[in-house]
């Protein structure tokens, strides 16, 4: 017997709010000093759910491969646009052309895989599913890809004089950087790889407690979330594996040569 849906009200919201707020005056009171940021990402995600919500609706209604493409090449360019903006140190044209194709070549090859191989939509640009599963692997690869080129640059700026002698010593420029490529592989897969221990047990992942409030059967939203995990494997792990693979050549000229981007200057070594 399906439950009905519980369809949350205005002044529910507004409870939910009102928790928020006695949050950040525990902050406040506790001098923790991140009210700004609690707050400011409230209201950021309020409207960019509220706005994406209308744009959903307009898109369910008329369902189009136009309308479809078109979303999920906006999800690539913010995703590759937030990468940029979340690194600490100078990135070069080479490597933010890097990061772009590994996030375009490896998220599109898991939807395609997951949408046509796995899942089998029909009409294979149905938003309905289309745009959750692209938001989720497009996702989890942005911040995957993310953690994997912030310790790849900064592992190569702070390694530097160890890279160098590696190549005095006759070592090739994969074998001089392949610790810290290994480096960046782990710190980017990581998260992934520990949030599935803890699913089922510690906690059920948001797609799975979507589909059970929803009223699906949980052993039909076990069977969708167990294939979005491992879509998010596979999307994280290309991805990344794309991005290293082009992302230390980037550090190195074809004579073998040690590149330190700062600002508009390249020093070579």
């Amino acid at each position: 017997m399906t439950k009905e849906v519980i369809d949350l009200q205005i002044w529910q919201l507004i409870a939910a709010y009102i928790f928020v707020i006695i949050v950040l005056l525990i902050i406040r009171v506790r001098r923790i000093g991140r009210e700004k940021q609690l707050i400011i990402s409230t209201l950021r995600m309020t409207i960019q759910l509220v706005l994406v919500g209308y744009l959903l609706i307009y898109i369910f209604n008329n369902a189009h491969p136009a309308w479809t493409i078109i979303y999920i090449l906006a999800m690539e360019l913010f995703a590759i646009r937030n990468v940029y903006n979340r690194q600490s140190v100078p990135l070069s044209p080479a490597i933010k052309r890097s990061i772009a194709l590994s996030i375009i070549i490896g998220t599109l090859v898991a939807i395609i895989y997951f949408l046509f191989v796995v899942i089998v939509v029909r009409p294979w640009f149905d938003p309905q599913y289309v745009i959750p599963i692209a938001g989720m692997l497009i996702g989890n690869s942005m911040t995957g890809i993310a953690l994997g080129v912030s310790t790849l640059v900064e592992g190569m700026y702070s390694h530097k004089e160890t890279i160098r002698q590696a190549l005095m010593l006759g070592a090739t420029a994969r074998a001089a950087a392949k610790p810290i490529m290994d480096s960046a592989f782990d710190s980017a897969i990581m998260p992934t790889i520990n949030s599935m221990l803890g699913m089922g047990i510690v906690f059920l992942p948001g797609m799975m407690t979507g589909q059970i409030l929803s009223g699906v059967s949980p052993l039909v939203a076990i069977e969708y979330q167990i294939a979005i995990l491992l879509g998010i494997l596979g999307a994280v792990s290309l991805t990344v594996i794309l991005f290293i693979q082009l992302g230390y050549k980037t550090f190195f000229n074809k004579d073998t040569q040690f590149i330190i981007y700062e600002g508009e200057n390249v020093h070579h070594s």
